[in-house]
């Protein structure tokens, strides 16, 4: 499992990493307080207190080239 702490703090950088989220075919989640999300959905993430720091969740093997797409959010 792999995870990472990010933060979408603008509507541009949340379009950007659903964008990133849904090239890839296996699940992304994002956890916040008590919720966990479905990332590839813009809907989900906007329902999301994007004030906050948000954690992605991949139960498979991450990919280097998604670690890499993810730095440009991390905190």
């Amino acid at each position: 499992m792999y995870t990472e702490t990010i933060s979408l703090s603008s509507i541009d950088a949340v379009k950007k990493f659903v964008c990133i989220a849904n090239e890839y075919d296996f699940t992304i989640n994002l956890l916040s307080d008590k919720y966990k999300i479905d990332a590839k959905s813009i809907m989900s993430v906007f329902s999301l207190d994007l004030s906050k720091p948000i954690t992605v969740e991949i139960e498979e093997e991450c990919p280097e080239k998604l670690k890499k797409e993810i730095q440009e959010f991390k905190l």
